[in-house]
């Protein structure tokens, strides 16, 4: 009988090598028994009891279907507990699949895969299951079934997996985490979503549910996530989720909520601990008092009108506030503007007095000094002869003749200007006119000031300036491509900037606002980050330039400003309060980003995905669709292809309308820095909603 049962066990043993060598699996050696293989782990009397295998491993440099389903056979496999097959390529349709039969399985995840058709309700024959994620596949019209796992099943994770269902009126009772997120979920909540008394996260964000929370919700007294954001909700406040004594987080931002903010809205158990988003809605009325005591709140873009209660005012500000045109800070809380406007001119007018009588001053006192060289060095920032370097500039341009003039910046035109030493050098020169405007004598200095203490490959060069009683100039390297705003309007240059260089200066222009943000002090913030404001030289290499507008970042300061920038890369939130932050620039590089991936301003596609219909907008939106069709398609080069969709990415996480959800420029930088990883998909499948929700 020992015998008979040692030959089983070996039969068996191979039966196990030969389903696993047909499947693919990567670490296959004649040489090595299959239980010693990376990935396999097996019971103690030798067969697979835990299998584990992710990021494309063994395929080819880009899979797209590299492991067959069906090599899965619970009838080779007969002591599995755990399957974890997730981003492997794996493919197959799951409802004619075997799975169901592995009685002894535990941990099902075949997440982020090509997997597809409906989820069988052959699956509550897995009574032992407690963990289910087939997130990121298509399971399309797929029945989910409160026997599932026997009630045995604690996390269930469906999101991203193109249901198109109503969700059931009965679910695992024992589950404590379920995530159904982008789907095509509709209809209402059912209220046997009450009778989940586990549940600590639930996430049915991005879906198209409707409706009002059951009222039963306030049963779920274990649940600490709630994720509901991008649905069409109606009401949530009469269920009362924000006096559950777990709760943590409730993200309810872009439905369609109507009604007032109950009175009582922070006095739950849990209040202190609890982060609420309700931006984007229709909530109306005035703003309670009680909501102060709260650890973060987003009322944002609602129609809450009234001041809003000093209290709460102080602790949460301006962003949590933003574009409530009939809600106003508490009294004298903000200055109003038109006398800050006032006290700003005042003050120009004094200064230009002063600075008059100086110069006078200056050149009573001036002693005579014996003759300068024939060139002045202006290669030395504040070290050089202005009278002789404006001497040259004159020569070279020909008294600035319109022929040398090579575009016109915010204030001044600018000039090629080859120098006597041979080298050539880029003019910008303030004419007569704007030299009498105190706000452009302002930027004059005030570019002059910043470009002096920053030292970066890819922000633009300063040689050095003059101030002369003819003119104004400063002296920057020149940038023989010009403008990125012109070249992608160039049908050939566009065409020369191909992907590897789009890319390049991506990160080139993220490193400069991450130096300028993180590693000047105090810190710097361009103020107007555009394409325009971006030079490109020989290489197609980008600089940062045009710091007219640019402010050091005072941390003991409101830093209210007027609002600068260029129309179509200014953050939303700036345009409201005037209160700049670094977030302010992660916006602006947002848009350059998306702008040198599409090849054309992306002012329709960000204004698609403010909309209530943002999540529909997203989802159709293919991201091949929308890159600059000037040039070839970059899957192409499969290097390049992730890192195409690594920077669209990170863009769309800048462009948010919500600062606080912005990354910062640090953070950003270090992103592209990355190695990118590989996609799990073909270009051609990746939406936006994909890319918004992917980690």
């Amino acid at each position: 009988m020992l015998s008979e049962a040692v030959a089983r066990n070996v039969s068996n043993s191979s039966r196990e090598f030969q389903a696993l060598k047909d499947f693919g699996w990567p670490y296959i050696n004649s040489t090595v028994h299959h239980c010693h293989l990376e990935g396999i782990t097996c019971d103690d009397h030798g067969r697979v009891a835990k299998i584990s295998l992710q990021s494309n491993v063994g395929c080819d440099d880009e899979p797209w279907y590299c492991h067959d389903l069906r090599y899965l056979d619970p009838l080779v496999f007969t002591s599995l507990t755990s399957i974890h097959l997730t981003s492997c390529g794996l493919y197959g349709d799951i409802s004619s699949n075997s799975i169901s039969y592995f009685s002894n399985l535990i941990y099902l995840n075949l997440s982020h895969n090509h997997v597809y058709s409906y989820l069988p309700l052959s699956f509550t024959n897995l009574s032992q299951l407690h963990v289910l994620d087939l997130s990121d596949n298509d399971l399309g019209n797929s029945v989910i079934a409160p026997e599932i796992g026997s009630s045995s099943l604690v996390y269930l994770n469906l999101s991203h997996s193109q249901l198109q269902i109503e969700l059931p009126l009965l679910l695992p009772r024992n589950l404590e985490v379920l995530d159904i997120s982008s789907n095509r979920i509709f209809g209402a909540i059912p209220s046997g979503i009450g009778y989940l008394h586990h549940l600590i996260f639930l996430d049915l964000s991005n879906n198209n549910i409707s409706g009002y929370l059951p009222t039963n919700m306030s049963q779920l007294t274990k649940l600490e996530i709630l994720k509901l954001d991008l649905n069409r909700l109606e009401g949530v406040f009469e269920a009362g989720i924000h006096m559950l004594p777990s709760i943590k987080r409730i993200d309810l931002t872009r439905n369609t909520i109507r009604g007032r903010i109950p009175f009582e809205f922070g006095y739950g158990a849990n209040a202190q601990f609890l982060n609420i988003d309700l931006s984007w809605n229709y909530v109306f009325g005035e703003v309670p008092e009680s909501v102060s005591r709260l650890d973060g709140i987003n009322l944002s873009y609602n129609s809450l009108v009234g001041r809003i209660p000093s209290n709460v005012w102080r602790k949460f500000g301006t962003e949590s506030f933003l574009d409530n045109l009939n809600l106003h800070p508490p009294k004298g809380s903000r200055i109003n503007m038109e006398i800050i406007y006032y006290v700003i001119f005042v003050i120009f007018i004094f200064c230009g007095i002063y600075f008059i009588f100086s110069k006078r001053r200056e050149k009573k006192a001036a002693p005579l000094t014996p003759p300068y060289p024939k060139h002045g060095d202006i290669f030395k920032i504040w070290n050089f002869d202005g009278n002789m370097a404006y001497q040259d500039i004159i020569e070279a341009t020909q008294d600035f003749d319109f022929k040398y003039c090579i575009g016109t910046g915010a204030y001044g035109s600018v000039y090629r200007a080859k120098l006597p030493s041979g080298r050539v050098v880029a003019v910008k020169k303030l004419h007569r006119f704007e030299g009498d405007n105190p706000n452009y004598d302002m930027c004059f200095r005030n570019e002059v000031k910043v470009l002096s203490q920053i030292r970066h490959r890819h922000v633009v060069k300063l040689f050095g300036f003059c101030l002369h009683k003819q003119s104004m100039f400063l002296i920057y390297d020149y940038m023989e491509r010009g403008s990125l705003f012109s070249v992608l309007k160039a049908e050939d240059e566009a065409v020369e900037l191909n992907w590897k260089k789009r890319i390049n200066v991506v990160k080139g222009i993220a490193n400069a606002l991450s130096y300028m943000h993180h590693d000047c002090s105090p810190p710097i913030l361009h103020r107007d980050v555009s394409t325009s404001n971006i030079l490109l030289d020989s290489e197609y290499e980008g600089c940062l330039s045009d710091f007219g507008t640019a402010r050091l970042l005072d941390p003991n300061s409101s830093n209210q400003t007027l609002l600068v920038g260029t129309r179509g890369y200014i953050a939303p939130e700036l345009a409201l309060t005037m209160m700049v932050t670094e977030k302010c620039d992660v916006y602006s590089f947002g848009v350059v980003a998306l702008e040198i991936m599409f090849g054309d301003h992306p002012g329709h596609f960000i204004s698609s995905m403010t909309t209530m219909r943002s999540t529909l907008s997203a989802q159709n939106m293919m991201v091949q669709q929308l890159l600059d069709k000037r040039l070839p398609s970059p899957d192409e080069d499969v290097r390049v292809s992730r890192e195409v969709v690594g920077a669209v990415k990170t863009a769309l996480k800048c462009i948010s309308s919500d600062p606080k959800s912005r990354p910062c420029m640090k953070d950003v930088s270090h992103e592209l820095a990355k190695h990118p990883p590989r996609l799990t998909m073909p270009l051609r499948s990746i939406s936006v909603l994909h890319l918004m929700h992917s980690d």
